[in-house]
Formats: C-alpha cells, structure tokens, sequence
C-alpha cells in the first residue's frame, strides 16, 4: 500500500522501518528522511536513524536506493503512535508491534481457513460415508465456525498488541488502561 503519491511527501517526516534491508536501519527503527530524490522510477532517499542503538549512531546520515516509491514505502511507513512513545519500546516490543499490525486476511487467517477446512472435511466425509448429506452440513458448518473464529482472533490479536503498547506508554503517566 502506497502511502505517499511522490517522494517529496516524505520529506521532513518520520517513518518506522518495517522491512529488513542489507546496509539500512533495522527493523523497528525509526528514520527521519531528510531529502529525498527521484531519478526516473527510481527513488533515492537521505535518511538519519532518530535514536541510538547497536548498529547506528545518532546524527548519521545513510542514503538509500529503491526501484520505485512503492518499495520505499514497502520498507518503511509512517506511524504516528510509535515515533511518538519510541523511547517507551524496546526494538524487540516494535518487531512484535510490526509483526502483528501486518497481518490481514490474506496472510493469516487464509492459510489457517484453508488447512482447518481440508481437515474439517475429510473428516466429516470420512466419518459420514453412508450419509454424505450429513456429512456436507457438518463440513460446512464448521468450516464457518473456522472461518468466523480466526477473523475474530486476528483482530483480537491486532487490539491486544496496540493495548500492550498503550500500557507499557501509559505506566510512566501512572494511568492504568484495561
């Protein structure tokens, strides 16, 4: 998902780093892009790493080359909420954070639906081989109860993880958030 219309929309903006690339900031860091250039498709983009950790040092600039804007912004998006509180998170709560805000339908509850549904229904085929009608109903019923329990789980999932943060930002205002 595109999330600038050019690359002179990121400039002077925070951006969390949420795909891993060789030579640049890891994941769950957040950038401050300084400048920012297009050269045909191909987008290069001056950045400085907004805190100090293990591999980078406050105050350095790193350049990067994508293809085009769609992949710089496949490596990094903007987050209001975590550039904010970074200084609450550890690298390892904003990984998680990331891993979990990514999920969608295609790439979590899908694979779960489908191999729940080829189970689902070569057991209840199995089980009711002389009345597959029976066996059709009772398929297709607990491929829906699947299907309505793992959307259900994955934005169960997505507002425990914003609630963890919330808390972890929270404790240092002495509010308590349930």
């Amino acid at each position: 998902m595109n999330y600038l219309l050019n690359i002179d929309e990121a400039v002077d903006r925070k951006f969390l780093v949420t795909k891993a690339m060789r030579g640049q900031a890891e994941v769950g860091t957040i950038i401050h892009v300084m400048d920012a250039e297009q050269q045909g498709q191909a987008v290069i983009v001056y950045y400085r790493v907004t805190r100090y950790n293990e591999k980078f040092h406050d105050y350095q600039d790193y350049t990067a080359k994508f293809e085009n804007l769609s992949a710089f912004c496949k490596w990094c998006q903007p987050d209001n909420f975590i550039a904010r509180n970074y200084e609450c998170f550890s690298i390892r709560d904003i990984q998680h954070y990331i891993k979990i805000k990514n999920r969608n339908f295609a790439s979590f509850c899908l694979p779960i639906i489908l191999i729940a549904a080829i189970i689902i229904w070569a057991a209840a085929l199995f089980m009711f081989k002389e009345k597959l009608i029976i066996g059709i109903i009772i398929g297709a019923v607990l491929t829906l109860l699947v299907l309505i329990g793992v959307v259900y789980l994955l934005k169960v999932q997505k507002k425990k993880e914003k609630m963890r943060l919330y808390r972890k930002v929270s404790a240092g205002w002495g509010v308590v958030f349930e």
